[in-house]
């Protein structure tokens, strides 16, 4: 497999629409449509094709999920609050047997004891946390340098 055949779907969770505004000093100043360009810029140079959604709405990442199952190779995703306790997300997520990378602005490790569990960690491939949007490349980076050996 080339490069250019890998296709990763994006998601952000609840209030990720509000990155830049909300809590500029633990999710950074730059707004999400400013993440997303990033992130369209570093998938055109690896050769990634995108889909990127974000909503506030359990359902509607659900189905985004289930829908693109046979389309994506991998899912990057900041489930925002769902990472805590949506059994529903997670199990969205496995069903579709696809990577997934879970990204989070902030270092949930080292705030609110409730942000620490994560019941998305456990089925994902790799975690990044507090890398700010940076995270979202990183992530990016990962699935062209891990999923396109496997795929």
């Amino acid at each position: 497999m080339v490069a250019t055949d890998l296709k990763a779907l994006v998601l952000y969770g609840p209030n990720l629409n509000l990155t830049g505004f909300r809590e500029p000093d633990l999710y950074g100043k730059k707004p999400l449509e400013d993440i997303d360009a990033e992130l369209r810029e570093e998938a055109e140079k690896l050769g990634i094709e995108l889909r990127i959604l974000q909503s506030n709405h359990e359902g509607v990442l659900i189905d985004t999920i289930q829908e693109n199952r046979k389309w994506a190779n991998a899912i990057i995703i900041n489930p925002g609050a769902l990472t805590h306790y949506s059994i529903a997300l997670r199990d969205a997520l496995s069903s579709v047997r696809l990577p997934v990378f879970e990204v989070h602005l902030s270092n949930i490790y080292a705030r609110e004891e409730f942000r620490h569990h994560s019941v998305i960690s456990p089925i994902s491939v790799g975690c990044i946390v507090g890398c700010g949007g940076y995270g979202f490349i990183l992530a990016l980076q990962a699935v062209r340098n891990l999923i396109a050996e496997v795929v």
